[in-house]
């Protein structure tokens, strides 16, 4: 039995894309966090880069970047060939090892308490999880009304 081309490229296709998606929702997460912090450092509402922050605001950041998160595994899961919800876990463990290096290199730099960083970790994968879980209730709908005309 003969594959044709496409059929012997497919596998190579689905890595390729499953990179993609991957990218393209880490890159999400990346540009609105780090666009978010540096929008409110502009404008004077949170401390100079390189200085502690407070409680208030460590809480609003940690909120906008779990916001962020669950956006951007959405993103992934959206864009992935297939299996969006392991896709978007991948990207929510990508970014749980990101938020362990990273409590690890500030843990003892003074630059705000050590439950921010915790909290980082802690909520690496529920919102991967949740974006996961949207793009599959989606996939759902739309096959389940396809179904239905």
């Amino acid at each position: 039995m003969n594959l044709s081309t496409s059929e012997k490229n497919a596998p190579s296709r689905h890595i390729g894309r499953s990179i993609l998606a991957l990218v393209a929702g880490m890159l999400t997460a990346i540009v609105l966090s780090l666009g978010t912090d540096l929008g409110l450092h502009a404008v004077g509402l949170t401390s100079p880069l390189g200085q502690p922050m407070s409680d208030p605001w460590l809480l609003l950041a940690t909120t906008y970047r779990t916001i962020y998160g669950l956006l951007a595994s959405y993103i992934v899961a959206r864009l992935a060939p297939n299996r969006p919800m392991q896709h978007a876990l991948i990207a929510g463990f990508i970014g749980l090892v990101v938020s362990i290096a990273g409590a690890v290199a500030t843990w003892n730099s003074g630059l705000g308490p050590h439950w921010y960083p915790l909290s980082l970790i802690v909520l690496a994968l529920p919102p991967a999880w949740v974006g996961g879980k949207l793009r599959e209730m989606q996939l759902r709908s739309q096959t389940a009304a396809s179904t239905m005309s």
